[in-house]
């Protein structure tokens, strides 16, 4: 009921009904969409809906038991504008309060004991009054603190790491997720799920920044939402999750800013160690590990560099464009300037424009071919030939097969690859 009253998208509707498996066989047939059971023994079932000819997100539609006291059901939902429901005839039953906290737009726990009821319902609260713009009351505020704490102290007391995972996707996904990590962070909810984030914090940087490294990082995700809405999750959490590093990293320099240097890579670790410990999937601790390592690659100054770039990076291509957009878009410290902003416009729109340009062609050579040519064996030095040709390809050193041939002969000179270092074998010199 809360989002039909907001006005805003329906993701997921709540039945309560006296024989849910047969109402949940019903509504999947209607809608065209699946049907699964929750719950066996409490009798829960699930409906998703099909996604819609424009791209609508699916519905999920939950069936569950009536029960004798409705209102005592409400009242031990976590919050009171979650503890709204339409009976029959379309009339509200509202037992806590949650219609005017709509209007008032107040995030209110119906009580502590069950805000205090499921370890994940405080990183809730957080979430829905950064998502939906709204304040969290005082007393709220307070059990949240306070929950926070002993969750900090007590590992047992903490939710499962995968339930926390489903939130911070909620929150980097949504309109405030930003106000959402701030206020985690501020209520101490943020050391307890994503303690690297909050190492960040007070971490100061200077230079091109006006904000501590935990607030530059908050904006870059604000920016990267701005300007770039249908961002996936890992490219969220990427953005977030960027400057990590720095804290192990943070060297002061006497007369000098404090340096990072390193940060990406320490970072890179840092976000795949944080990322398994939520529970995501080994494609998307890849994705954010690498274009966290990656983030801090310098742009090209001509079209030769950014063939170069483009050649390296094709596989993080465009995300880590909007990641390094957004880190830049959120420093607005003493040292940025007008004149820095439009040479990074220009190098960006050299990589975007050799980007979009015809996919590289087939290699112009195989494996096979560069062993014939070098008289190597099997082996990585096989790769590491292919690699440079490639790359002399995509910059256009290299145009033809003979221009390839020569290159792996000097290339192998100049790297001494020898039959005498026992990893290669004779070869005739052309």
């Amino acid at each position: 009921m809360r989002d039909l009253l907001l006005d805003r998208p329906v993701a997921d509707l709540d039945w309560s009904v006296p024989d849910p498996a047969a109402a949940a066989r019903r509504h999947a047939a209607a809608l065209g969409g699946s049907v699964f059971t929750l719950d066996e023994e409490r009798d829960h079932w699930r409906v998703v809906g099909p996604q819609g000819d424009h791209g609508e997100k699916r519905v999920t539609h939950d069936f569950v038991p009536s029960t004798a006291d409705p209102v005592a059901d409400l009242e031990r939902r976590d919050l009171t504008i979650n503890a709204i429901a339409a009976r029959p005839d379309g009339s509200l039953l509202d037992p806590t309060g949650g219609v005017a906290d709509l209007r008032a737009g107040v995030v209110r726990m119906t009580s502590r004991s069950a805000l205090e009821a499921d370890a994940v319902r405080p990183l809730r609260a957080v979430r829905f009054a950064g998502v939906l713009g709204f304040t969290l009351d005082d007393q709220t505020a307070a059990t949240v603190s306070r929950t926070a704490a002993r969750q900090l102290a007590d590992a047992s007391l903490r939710p499962a790491s995968e339930r926390v995972r489903d939130e911070l996707i909620a929150i980097v996904n949504g309109p405030g997720g930003a106000n959402a990590l701030r206020l985690a962070a501020d209520l101490g909810l943020l050391v307890t799920f994503l303690p690297e984030l909050d190492a960040t914090r007070g971490v100061v940087q200077g230079g091109l920044h006006h904000l501590d490294v935990f607030g530059h990082s908050v904006l870059a995700l604000e920016r990267l939402a701005a300007n770039h809405p249908d961002a996936t999750t890992d490219l969220r959490l990427a953005t977030l999750l960027h400057d990590i590093g720095k804290p192990a990293t943070a060297m002061p320099v006497v007369g000098k800013r404090v340096t990072f240097h390193g940060h990406a890579k320490v970072g890179s670790v840092l976000a795949r160690r944080a990322m398994r410990r939520l529970r995501f999937g080994s494609h998307s601790v890849a994705t954010v590990g690498d274009l966290v390592r990656l983030h801090m690659q310098p742009l090209p100054g001509d079209e030769r560099a950014a063939r170069r770039f483009v050649h390296r990076h094709r596989d993080a291509l465009p995300d880590l464009l909007h990641l390094m957009i957004a880190d830049r878009e959120a420093a607005r410290g003493r040292l940025a300037s007008a004149a820095g902003r439009l040479r990074y416009q220009e190098a960006m729109g050299r990589v975007i424009a050799v980007l979009e340009e015809t996919p590289p062609a087939a290699p112009l050579l195989s494996g096979h071919d560069v062993m014939r040519v070098l008289g190597l064996e099997p082996g990585p030095r096989v790769g590491e030939a292919l690699d440079v040709v490639a790359e002399a390809v995509a910059v256009g050193d290299v145009r033809d097969v003979e221009d390839a041939e020569r290159l792996l002969r000097s290339y192998a000179d100049a790297q001494g690859w020898t039959a005498q270092d026992g990893l290669g074998r004779s070869r005739s010199r052309a």
